[in-house]
């Protein structure tokens, strides 16, 4: 199932146009049917001509309600955006679209309401006026379908242009941990609490153990809806009623989240990549009381400028957001930043590092999970997970460790074997981290407790295979002919290598590494395939699979085509 939200300025018929796709009123309140004004958040679905259902969030559009209209937002995959044929582009059609764009927000379809109410020139210049102003967004090529609602001319296509903005938008991620950000809670009578939201990043099943955020209160799962039927699992993507025991409606607001224990990083600090609209007026400072809109909530955030002391209009800097209540948070989550004083929306962008260790003078966020292990140096696997959404596979024991920290710790503790002398030195006097080193350095062995370097005669060193891939080390034959047994003992001691399928003599890749780097002093500017290729005389084959094998143990790094030393490189 898909979700989207509607957005546009007040008036232009956002509900009228859900009610009429749905058979549903979005207004749920009696004050919003006697105003005729969209005040909160709205629900309905459909079934579109492909079978397939759609739920949609029908959002405010008037500015007095945007905190209403961003808590409706932030877990979608598409958005309907309207524009009334008779009025154009208005302030707050503006807004949602600059709001959408830095929630990264990659689909849409655009409905030009009130068709009938203008000649055939009017609505061509509408359609030129919606095409000027989506142009460099997200919804420039998007669909523009014009709409009559006392017709319904257009309802017919503009439902088929839904059903392509699922096939465009595809299946919400199942990364297998449930977040539903909570944007109602309430009791109905003999069913306890309900709480509604979008379930994103997971399923969740009837009797499932959840959390609630920031509470840290346990609550689980008694029965699920999704538009109005029961079920037993709810998958990601989809509007679902959660009936919840053991929490009371009374403790639980918008903005909170439903999680599973053990699966999150709960923060409020974190490093964040923050795009200024180009229309505000002023420069952003630390200065000012803001508010981060996350998922489903409204959060008080300080603000300190990363690097320069100001972002300027239509630029991107870096931030970093001390938030008023801990939330379970990853990179890559978006948000909107809007300052209470002068009540206007400063820009938004994604976050970046939930758990940022230094010190802001010297943070300099950036994408990569690379940078995240670099400033941790060591960091379990699981933990990186949490922080991340990522599973990075650990280099050493539960760990995953920068190289040029490893190659660092490891030279350390060969300098503290050697100085122990003959006998070695005492295992029981290395810490964890220290003793799951000794599992990565090939020629340390532990005898009655204490730890020395060197490696016992090997009756396979002479083996007659070793000998076949010396004789042509760079383009080696395969392992035809060799018992598979001598092949995996021959491997696991270390006596030949293996990469993509290929063997290589260890002795072959160490000459190869040294041949290496004497190259590269020649060339600072690093080395191609191609260079590399020249200079170990075989074919591109071969020297990918080397080159494969050095990158992984951090001999080598690449950089596009580029190929530089890495720290565990000989000599570098």
């Amino acid at each position: 199932m898909t979700v989207i939200a509607t957005a546009g300025h007040v008036d232009h018929g956002k509900s009228t146009l859900v009610r009429l796709l749905t058979g549903t009123d979005p207004d749920r309140w009696a004050e919003e049917k006697l105003r005729g004004l969209t005040i909160d958040l709205g629900f309905a679905g459909l079934v579109l001509p492909s079978g397939r259902p759609l739920s949609f969030i029908d959002v405010p559009g008037h500015v007095r309600f945007l905190r209403n209209m961003l808590a409706g937002v932030g877990a979608v995959q598409g958005c309907l955006f309207v524009v009334a044929a008779t009025e154009g582009w208005k302030p707050q059609t503006e807004e949602h679209l600059r709001i959408l764009d830095l929630l990264g927000l990659r689909h849409g379809v655009v409905a030009l309401t009130k068709a009938d109410q203008v000649d055939d020139e009017l609505l061509e210049l509408a359609l030129l006026d919606v095409d000027e102003h989506v142009a460099g967004t997200f919804l420039e090529g998007a669909p523009v379908v014009p709409v009559s609602a006392p017709t319904l001319d257009g309802y017919d296509r503009l439902r088929g242009e839904l059903d392509l903005l699922v096939d465009r938008a595809g299946p919400a991620a199942d990364r297998r941990r449930p977040r539903l950000w909570i944007d109602r809670s309430f009791a109905p009578s003999g069913a306890g609490t309900v709480v509604t939201g979008t379930l994103t990043g997971g399923a969740v099943d009837v009797g499932n153990e959840l959390l609630l955020a920031p509470h840290g209160i346990p609550a689980r799962v008694r029965a699920l809806q999704t538009h109005h039927r029961s079920v037993e699992t709810a998958a990601p993507g989809t509007r679902v009623a959660v009936n919840l025991t053991g929490v009371s409606h009374h403790l639980i607001a918008r903005g909170d989240v439903l999680v599973v224990a053990g699966q999150w990083h709960s923060t409020r600090r974190v490093d964040a990549e923050l795009a200024v609209l180009d229309s505000l007026d002023h420069d952003v400072s630390r200065r000012g009381a803001y508010a981060a809109y996350i998922g489903s909530g409204e959060i008080n955030a300080a603000v300190r400028i990363l690097g320069p002391d100001t972002i300027a209009p239509g630029t991107t800097g870096f931030v970093r957001l001390h938030l008023d209540r801990p939330l379970p948070l990853v990179r890559g989550d978006r948000f909107i930043l809007r300052e209470h004083g002068r009540d206007e929306t400063i820009g938004g962008g994604e976050i970046l590092d939930v758990d940022p260790i230094l010190a802001a003078s010297r943070a300099r966020p950036d994408r990569s999970i690379e940078r995240i292990v670099a400033e941790h140096g060591w960091i379990e696997a699981a933990r990186l997970a949490l922080l991340t959404g990522a599973d990075v596979a650990p280099n050493v024991g539960r760990w995953v460790v920068d190289p040029e920290v490893l190659a660092d710790d490891i030279a350390d503790l060969r300098a503290d074997i050697e100085a122990a002398g003959a006998l070695g030195l005492d295992v029981a006097t290395l810490d964890g981290r220290r003793r799951t080193l000794l599992a990565v350095i090939d020629d340390a062995l532990v005898d009655a407790g204490r730890v020395v370097l060197g490696r016992p005669p090997d009756p396979l060193a002479d083996h007659p295979w070793i000998a076949a891939l010396m004789a042509d080390p760079y383009s080696p034959p395969g392992a035809e002919g060799v018992d598979r047994d001598e092949v995996r003992e021959l491997v696991r001691r270390g006596l030949v290598i293996e990469h993509d399928g290929i063997y290589f003599a260890a002795e072959a890749l160490d000459r190869a590494g040294r041949e290496l780097a004497a190259a590269f002093a020649g060339h600072p500017e690093g080395m191609t395939v191609a260079q590399i290729r020249d200079l170990w005389g075989t074919s591109r084959k071969f020297v990918l699979a080397i080159l494969g094998w050095f990158d992984r143990t951090g001999q080598t790094r690449r950089r596009d085509d580029q190929r530089f030393p890495g720290p565990r490189l000989p000599g570098a």
